[in-house]
């Protein structure tokens, strides 16, 4: 790690947690951020280490009108230390050295004040302090705070930066009990280089994260039940949405954000997760959003956002989501975020700072098929016909479903087609640079649809024939090819944009939730969100959300009438009723500034999950499993009471709703 260059402060701390993973969860640690670029560092450091973080002011002693050039440095406590070299070398008097030593004082004392307001300095003695700033040069403000914690006699003093000299690292660590460098360039010119972003970091940036780290960090009494440690760490929301700085915290610059459901048909969270979305978008410049749907009738949405394609209103683009269930996204709530979507393309005007819309999904076997050959017909239509003659396999089926093709090619009843597909797929490859050179961004857009149905299509097919030689196995190819998509749409957008692409994830929990803390890990299954862990780590965010009662948009059975269902109360012993228990009706827990709440939730409990099939005759069975919450996601959200999701067809047996039946009775 050598040369790598940071993106800014936060994701600097990332990568500096993941070098001090061993001091995670220590009792006697305590992370110390040097004023003031290195709180945004410390910050990440202290929040993955699960540490009280504190701040620490030193101030570098600035050669007289050549202040980038240290002679020295102050720290709190009365520490001055002096490069003896410097001074002599530049000819710097005893009556500058004292008129730069009070002005730096001066400084320092007032962002002790203005960071702490009256609170104490922390009690370092017999711990491990963890000193962190944002790189190094000289040495010599860490020299101070080191020479300043010294006095405080701690156990250990660690110090951390992302970026230093070789020399400098090898120097420091000679002094303290342990050192970690991030990257160590050569040559070293300054700190800065190592950062794409490397803005100023201001007095009320570091009161922001020192409050954030205490307000959502409390201790937790020896005797506190779970329960009173949930409601402490429970920060409220309002209709299933956290205060802006809490999520912009949360978030922070990760380029992957997935949020999640509890259900496939409940108001609250397609709405809540809208609106955060929509903070993103804003605030974090998101850039694309990207659902669980297939990938041709996100797409036509896509188009329609971007102000492209043939629908005049947003209940056109959703008439695209034709499969059952078409309530999971020609739903009220979507149709007014695509809506707010195409209005908010319209007003910024440029390409560049549209926002899209794509799906993940890979059912979408025959419409995939259909879209590569319109793409072709319109750019080659040679490529149209050879596409055709391949394709012509998958007719011997006599139908457009892709289950009765994938039992007839499961079980030698018919051909398998995996040649044809690899084939056109290639092909397609083959002849990309030659499409590609149509002018603008539309005709790239188009070029990539096409490319990654013919994708959907390999997939599709290798999906449908091992839907019938074992559930892991389809599970798997299906979440893998859902991450392969979402990569390949941030590199697309990477390309057109000129700089990393950041993406919003919709789906359930059960892909976006880590499959490893959950118990279909045994049977061998993964999912989307350890999949992004695993490619991206700290890179990427994952919210989940659960709710105790209330209704459910939902069927009885595969390719059932959308239904109004009632959803029992939670099961005893599930995490949704110790939430209940909370007696919050709607809250955040943000395990990683929560650290005794993720230890509660870090227990094996039930989990309720509820897709599009909701049977409460046997919701045991059917809708709960074992997970470790805290470690399947980074955040949490219950809301207590939910609704239903109202569906764009509104039927009468939707209507009439469902009467809540008498609870509890057997399962």
């Amino acid at each position: 790690m050598s040369d790598r260059v940071f993106r800014d402060r936060r994701d600097a701390g990332r990568v500096l947690a993941g070098l001090l993973g061993r001091y995670r969860g220590g009792t006697d640690v305590v992370v110390l951020g040097l004023a003031r670029g290195g709180v945004p560092v410390a910050y990440e450091v202290a929040r993955a280490l699960r540490a009280p973080l504190d701040v620490f002011v030193a101030r570098k002693l600035g050669v007289p009108e050549h202040a980038e050039l240290a002679m020295g440095a102050i720290a709190g406590g009365g520490v001055v230390v002096i490069d003896d070299d410097v001074v002599r070398g530049l000819r710097v008097t005893p009556e500058q050295l004292r008129q730069v030593a009070e002005q730096e004082g001066r400084e320092l004392l007032r962002r002790e004040r203005a960071y702490r307001d009256d609170r104490p300095a922390p009690d370092v003695h017999g711990k491990t302090v963890i000193l962190v700033d944002d790189g190094l040069a000289t040495g010599s403000s860490m020299y101070a705070a080191v020479e300043a914690l010294r006095r405080l006699r701690p156990a250990r003093i660690v110090v951390a930066v992302p970026a230093a000299p070789q020399s400098t690292c090898r120097e420091l660590g000679a002094v303290v009990d342990e050192m970690v460098c991030a990257t160590t360039p050569s040559p070293f010119y300054a700190v800065g280089q190592s950062y794409w972003n490397f803005s100023q970091t201001t007095d009320a940036d570091v009161r922001r994260l020192l409050q954030a780290a205490s307000a959502l960090a409390p201790a937790a009494p020896e005797s506190a039940t779970a329960v009173e440690i949930l409601r402490a760490a429970a920060v409220p929301t309002e209709d299933g949405v956290p205060p802006g700085d809490i999520l912009s915290d949360l978030v922070g610059d990760a380029h992957f954000v997935l949020i999640g459901e509890a259900s496939h048909g409940t108001h609250e969270f397609y709405a809540a997760r809208a609106a955060m979305t929509q903070q993103l978008i804003e605030e974090k410049g998101v850039c694309a959003v990207a659902i669980e749907a297939d990938w041709p009738d996100a797409y036509r949405v896509n188009r329609y956002v971007q102000g492209r394609g043939d629908d005049r209103i947003a209940e056109e683009a959703l008439r695209g989501f034709e499969r059952f269930p078409t309530w999971m996204w020609r739903n009220a709530a979507v149709l007014e975020f695509v809506g707010w979507l195409r209005e908010r393309n319209d007003r910024s005007g440029e390409e560049r700072g549209r926002v899209g819309f794509f799906g993940l999904d890979l059912y979408s076997l025959y419409r995939s098929i259909h879209e590569v050959i319109a793409y072709l017909d319109g750019v080659d239509p040679a490529a149209a016909a050879r596409a055709r003659e391949r394709y012509a396999c998958f007719d011997h089926h006599h139908t457009e479903d892709g289950q009765a093709y994938g039992f007839a090619a499961a079980f030698g009843a018919g051909e398998t087609c995996e040649r044809e597909v690899l084939d056109q797929l290639a092909d397609m490859q083959h002849h990309a640079l030659e499409y590609a050179r149509r002018d603008g961004w539309p005709a790239e857009d188009e070029l990539f649809y096409a490319e990654q149905n013919a994708h959907t299509v390999k997939n599709a097919a290798e999906y449908y024939r091992s839907m019938y030689t074992g559930r892991s196995s389809s599970w798997n190819l299906r979440d893998r090819h859902m991450v392969d998509t979402l990569d390949a749409v941030a590199a697309h957008l990477t390309r057109q944009r000129g700089e990393p692409a950041k993406i919003v994830v919709w789906a359930h929990n059960s892909h976006l939730g880590d499959a490893r803390a959950t118990e279909s890990t045994v049977r061998g299954e993964l999912n989307v969100g350890q999949l992004m862990r695993e490619r991206h780590g700290l890179d990427c965010r994952t919210l989940g959300f659960t709710t105790y009662t209330g209704t459910v948009t939902a069927a009885d059975q595969w390719g059932g009438a959308a239904q109004r269902k009632w959803v029992r109360p939670a099961l005893p012993g599930s995490t949704e009723e110790l939430f209940h228990e909370v007696g919050v009706k709607e809250f955040l827990i943000p395990f990683g500034v929560a650290p005794h709440a993720a230890e509660v939730l870090r227990a094996v409990r039930l989990e309720r999950a509820i897709g599009v099939i909701y049977r409460p005759e046997t919701e045991r069975q059917s809708h709960y499993f074992q997970a470790r919450m805290a470690d399947q996601f980074d955040a949490v959200i219950h809301i207590d009471d939910t609704r239903a999701v109202e569906p764009l067809e509104r039927t009468a047996h939707w209507e009439t709703g469902e009467v809540p039946e008498t609870y509890p009775f057997a399962v």
